[in-house]
């Protein structure tokens, strides 16, 4: 459990927050869009940027991992009382495989996986709502808010930490389906264009290709055509911010339904058809256990709705 002290600072709105075990290994980005809620993303990143929040009293980025026994000084944002009841309707989300490591759900699109840019709680909250009593449950990884799928959930420190270990030297698979317009060619193609991510006039985070951004790869592979669409398959070998998203619509072949990267006329034309949602779905996992080393193959289907879009495209193509 983390700590909070009141600082005897010139601000008394100026709190430190004293990081436990179950706090250690947090992103500071991350550990302060659950801890101000409410709070603008790109608000906690000017904190940061500014030097504002500081840890053991020196400035940090936004990348900085806390470690136990850190003290987190975090600056006067509109943050909640120390004591305030959160507010998050708990939610029981379709599981996939679960022990007593890890859990991983298959997430319904349109729900944020946590907290933050506006949306107030997210998967993460309410599995914690809905399991008052699990000591532990946090995040492995990220799917986009329009993203459905596999989801996977640490309940330990150790899996948690195993996980990260095992995604930063690209072990596992994950591999995603998408429908895209246009119409895909090769069988199978390698995309390895850099990523960068940057923030629009109106703190929107986007991300684009630029020989200055991170490395990135993307392999799509290609599963049925459709005229002027196609059904791809795309797996992981990085995971930046957005990449099979922005891959592919640098290419070209944005993912229908994405309206970050997506063409307006599109998405409102599949809205039509009843498809509110990006089409882009996580449909598998094969990871080795974090504390057993197993190899776990895990699969999660189309949605119905999407599965309804497929058929009628057969139709009408």
């Amino acid at each position: 459990m983390s700590k909070t002290v009141i600082a005897k600072d010139d601000n008394p709105s100026v709190r430190f927050v004293e990081i436990g075990e179950e706090q250690a290994g947090q992103r500071i980005d991350n550990f302060l869009l659950r801890l101000c809620k409410g709070v603008p993303k790109s608000h906690l990143y000017k904190a940061i940027r500014n030097g504002e929040v500081r840890v053991n009293k020196g400035r940090i980025g936004a990348d900085y991992r806390l470690e136990p026994g850190d003290t987190v000084r975090v600056p006067p944002l509109r943050l909640p009382k120390v004591d305030e009841p959160r507010r998050v309707p708990p939610a029981a989300f379709p599981v996939v495989f679960e022990d007593d490591a890890i859990v991983v759900v298959n997430k319904p699109a349109g729900v944020a996986v946590h907290g933050g840019s506006g949306v107030s709680f997210g998967v993460i909250e309410q599995m914690r709502a809905a399991r008052p009593d699990a000591p532990f449950l946090e995040l492995a990884h990220r799917l986009d808010r329009e993203t459905s799928g596999l989801l996977l959930i640490a309940k330990k420190r150790k899996a948690l930490l195993g996980l990260h270990d095992m995604m930063r030297e690209g072990g596992g698979r994950k591999h995603y389906q998408a429908l895209v317009v246009g119409d895909w060619v090769n069988d199978k193609q390698h995309m390895r264009q850099p990523l960068l991510k940057w923030l629009t006039a109106s703190g929107e985070r986007r991300v684009k290709v630029d020989a200055q951004g991170k490395a990135a790869h993307t392999i799509i592979t290609l599963q049925k055509r459709y005229g002027r669409y196609s059904l791809l398959g795309a797996e992981l070998r990085t995971g930046r911010t957005h990449q099979i998203r922005v891959h592919l619509a640098s290419s070209g072949y944005p993912i229908v339904g994405d309206d970050k990267y997506g063409a307006d006329e599109v998405r409102a034309h599949f809205a039509r058809l009843g498809l509110n949602r990006m089409f882009l779905h996580a449909c598998r996992l094969e990871i080795p256990h974090p504390l057993t080393g197993e190899a776990l193959v895990l699969t999660a289907g189309l949605p119905s709705v999407c599965l309804k879009i497929l058929d009628y495209l057969e139709q009408h193509r």
